[in-house]
């Protein structure tokens, strides 16, 4: 609508207009210096030398786009929350009713249209009406030097800034005639009156026509009838004066005075002038909302825009980066599902309130996109302590939210769970696990040597011991069990294997540690939802993304935040794990608490020392979710949930699947009746199996020389007692499985030294068969 940048003001044509106001100046003396314009100031010194101040002056005013509020919206387009410095929303001249326009020119400006930069004849007329008055009563300020000073005042980002654009000095008011005389000249009264009544302030926090009419009124700019155009038209002028929502009377006497104005300009009847004034204000208003504590999903909003802050293709520095998100008017299209979000924030409301002794929390991450559906925690945003309202993100990273995250507990045994299935290592593969065992810390297999200690990790179980397979080892949750499935894996592949599934493990001399199985490093919600989003996705990890799009205010796309996927486990591997924990959650823990889906699921349970905080991780092929319930104080510090009462409810002991279970078991009961109904793959039939290699021959040789063999060969030795053998004392006497069979790549194999004396009999030492794969003793709810 404007004017192209290039036409610029001849010499002539800007010597003319001074030459027309130097002499209007030097016949109106002291009249004009009645209603404060900067002539009077310099009439002093002469004509000659106003001319020459306003030629050193510069001619053009860059018009930076207005400030705009962004919107935030859910995945469907929904409004979710606004963010502003000024509640704006630009709209052009035909989005604006002519009734409205029509007010606005009658009570500021009525020869807008007639007049240049400086209106003479309204200038005099408001002299004469403030010398009647023995006061200011009408300005003499054309809208376009309304429209100039407005700008000035917008683009003052600095205190010193603000205080030169509001400076009452002679110097200030000629710089804004001179922009005012160059915008006449270098754009249409249209564009002009457009810019106006968007950058116009119209009382209680809103700029711009259209936000004024959405806020008083609950409608668009568009659909301005008379009495709330005259209303609006009145606020200009003194908008906290005439505040309707705080001083409505003085409001109403304004509207009335614009009313009265357009019926002395015949642009209404008086009959419709008086008509309209026997109306009430008729407000409807609306109340603006800025920032994520009011909105929809205050911690996925929260989530998000500390997203988009840590983001430097938005601006050098996060100060940088909050002005483009509060001033740029940008539609930011993020991931959420309200409908996700709301089954979310039900159930962690019915399981753990506001002010209890701990917190709650739930993630959701769509596997394959990354998509962050919904985060939902039991305390709420704000100030108000005594409430449980907090700020702190505790579903978020640290890096999101500033929680420090809580340890997860066996819900890590994931990784060494695949890791070692990623070795070839068969699903029946079985492993004598008692109830508890020592196990030298100096055993587990580093990334470079093994794990520098000299101490000895005592292991213990909470589920009971015996021999147990992968499948039953992970549905019982046993920790001896997964003690020495790591001692095979060593550490350094489940540690990679996590980060790459999306845990931020920064600190490896601390979590890289034997018991990285049992879950000790701190993470939040929303890392263990993405992680198990990746083996629900058959091995295809895709980073969480809250945010896919940033429009800018036109709806054109700024940015795009596209999938980061990558694939970083077998697929084979992931079918594999995802068959398993279908096992823990269809039939195992999941089935005896009562939050098993009617469509095929997975799960792992979590409960760390001290029952301090419990976890479920549970997940169709197209919905990862993490349900956590950690003990915390009103800082935030750790305790116990035994003895806790959770939203009314006293626990004697939590665990994962009886207290997280739960949670996760009523948001995703609801979820289902909309996901799609997917199966997972089942694995390959060598998956299951295992690789088939064949067992070394180590019969006489010499116990260390056995387990190098047999370790070389893929295997892991245990050494048994002694046995009866003719075979030299201490060499080996037979292995189960025997020398020349074949056995799965990374299954047990046992090694039976001999004691140096013949068994009785026919003598000779058969070949062993194979351990069974029982399922040991029973106990409760596991880790």
């Amino acid at each position: 609508m404007s004017v192209p940048r290039d036409e610029r003001l001849s010499a002539g044509r800007v010597a003319s207009h001074l030459g027309v106001m130097v002499a209007v100046a030097a016949i109106l003396g002291v009249v004009v210096a009645g209603l404060a314009i900067p002539f009077a100031g310099v009439l002093g010194v002469g004509a000659r030398n106003v001319a020459k101040a306003m030629d050193n002056l510069p001619a053009e005013l860059e018009t930076d786009p207005l400030p705009q509020r962004t919107t935030l919206v859910d995945a469907a387009g929904n409004t979710i929350a606004t963010f502003y410095d000024e509640n704006r929303v630009n709209v052009s001249l035909d989005q604006i009713s002519r009734t409205m326009i029509e007010a606005i020119i009658s009570i500021e400006d009525s020869r807008f249209y007639q007049h240049g930069a400086l209106d003479l004849k309204g200038t005099v007329r408001a002299l004469v009406t403030n010398q009647a008055n023995s006061g200011v009563v009408q300005g003499g300020s054309s809208i376009t030097q309304q429209m100039v000073k407005m700008t000035l005042q917008t683009q003052a980002h600095t205190k010193a800034e603000r205080a030169a654009a509001t400076e009452d000095t002679y110097a200030r008011k000629l710089k804004e005639l001179r922009y005012a005389i160059a915008f006449e000249q270098l754009h249409s009264k249209d564009w002009i009156l457009e810019r106006y009544l968007n950058i116009a302030y119209f009382g209680d926090g809103t700029y711009g026509i259209q936000s004024a009419a959405r806020h008083y009124f609950g409608i668009n700019a568009k659909k301005l009838n008379l009495r709330q155009s005259a209303m609006l038209a009145g606020l200009v002028k003194n908008p906290s004066g005439y505040d309707p929502t705080n001083s409505p009377d003085r409001a109403l006497e304004r509207r009335n005075v614009v009313l009265d104005r357009m019926a002395q300009l015949n642009v209404i009847s008086r009959e419709k002038a008086d008509k309209a004034k026997e109306m009430k204000l008729g407000l409807h208003v609306v109340p603006a909302r800025n920032g994520c504590v009011n909105s929809q999903a205050p911690f996925f909003c929260d989530y998000a825009w500390n997203y988009l802050l840590a983001d430097p293709s938005l601006g050098k520095s996060v100060a940088q980066r909050r002005r483009t998100l509060k001033s740029g008017g940008l539609t930011i299209q993020t991931t959420i599902d309200l409908r996700d979000q709301r089954a979310a924030d039900e159930s962690v409301a019915g399981h753990v309130a506001p002010t209890d002794q701990a917190i709650g929390a739930l993630a959701m991450v769509e596997p394959g996109t990354g998509d962050v559906k919904a985060v939902a925690q039991s305390r709420p945003m704000g100030s108000k302590k005594k409430d449980g309202q907090t700020y702190l993100n505790y579903v978020v990273p640290s890096k999101y939210g500033d929680s420090a995250g809580f340890q997860a507990g066996s819900t890590f045994k994931i990784f060494v769970l695949a890791s070692a299935i990623n070795n070839g290592t068969s699903l029946n593969t079985t492993i004598a696990s008692p109830q508890t065992k020592d196990i030298p810390m100096s055993d587990f297999p580093d990334c470079d040597g093994n794990f520098a200690s000299t101490d000895v990790w005592n292991v213990n179980n909470s589920t009971g011991e015996g021999t147990f397979n992968l499948y039953t080892g992970t549905q019982n949750s046993v920790n001896t069990f997964f003690a020495q499935l790591e001692e095979r894996t060593g550490l350094c592949q489940p540690f990679k294997l996590a980060k790459s599934m999306g845990i931020e493990l920064t600190d490896p001399d601390r979590e890289r540690v034997p018991s990285f199985t049992l879950g000790v490093p701190n993470v939040s919600p929303l890392e263990m939802a993405e992680a198990y989003a990746t083996v629900a996705a058959r091995g295809l990890h895709c980073s969480s993304r809250p945010v896919t799009a940033i429009l800018d205010s036109e709806g054109r796309t700024l940015k795009d935040y596209p999938k980061d996927c990558k694939q970083v486990m077998p697929k084979g591997t992931a079918d594999a794990v995802n068959d398993i924990l279908r096992g823990v959650q269809e039939t195992g823990f999941g089935a005896q608490a009562g939050i098993a889906l009617n469509q095929p699921s997975a799960g792992k349970t979590g409960t760390i020392n001290d029952n301090m905080a419990v976890w479920f991780c549970g997940y169709t092929p197209n919905l990862a979710t993490a349900s956590m319930i950690a003990g915390a104080n009103s800082l935030g510090q750790p305790i116990t949930l035994n003895g806790q009462t959770l939203a009314g409810q006293y626990v004697v002991s939590a665990h994962g699947s009886t207290t997280a279970g739960p949670m996760w078991g009523d948001a995703m009961k609801k979820i289902a009746a909309w996901l799609p109904d997917q199966d997972f793959v089942a694995p390959a039939s060598d998956i299951v199996n295992g690789v088939q290699v064949a067992v070394p021959s180590t019969s006489g040789m010499s116990v260390s020389t056995a387990e190098s063999t047999l370790e070389d060969a893929g295997f892991f030795p245990t050494v048994s007692s002694p046995v009866n053998s003719g075979s030299a004392e201490g060499t080996v006497a037979y292995t189960s499985p025997s020398g020349g069979s074949y056995a799965s790549k990374g299954s047990s194999v046992t090694i039976y030294p001999s004691n140096g004396k013949p068994p009785r009999g026919n003598g000779g030492g058969g070949g062993g068969g194979g351990h069974g794969g029982g399922h040991g003793h029973g106990g409760r709810g596991g880790r």
